[in-house]
């Protein structure tokens, strides 16, 4: 009798009948809550991975606004160095004309303009 346990029915039985009746509502229990430690981190797994997906699309986004910018940015500069190019050429042909015209007008303005520079550039005494 020592190996013989009282059941809910009041019958007794065997220790080993009890033993594996406890072992698989265990095994039941610590199914149960690892299957719904599972369900939770694959939701939280899924939850991260589409976290990342979103960032990642909002990160390529941003660069492709980026790179378009840069274009953008490129394309005007390459317009306005033209432009800078053109007038320059435009004023230097100016220049040339006028003094072909005018010159001993041209070298006086020529050398009070040194004069002038010479004076606002040297140190003062």
């Amino acid at each position: 009798m020592e190996n013989e346990i009282s059941n809910e029915a009041g019958r007794t039985a065997p220790a080993h009948e009890r033993i594996e009746r406890a072992a698989t509502r265990v095994k039941e229990g610590t199914s149960s809550v690892v299957g719904g430690a599972r369900e939770k981190f694959d939701s939280a797994a899924e939850h991260v991975e589409s976290g990342l997906h979103r960032a990642t699309d909002a990160s390529a986004r941003g660069a492709q606004r980026a790179a378009d910018k840069a274009s953008e940015w490129r394309d005007r500069s390459a317009e306005l160095a033209s432009d800078a190019r053109q007038r320059a050429d435009a004023a230097m042909g100016s220049v040339r004309a006028f003094v072909r015209e005018k010159p001993v007008q041209s070298v006086a303005i020529a050398l009070a303009a040194g004069w002038l520079l010479g004076r606002l550039l040297s140190p003062r005494r």
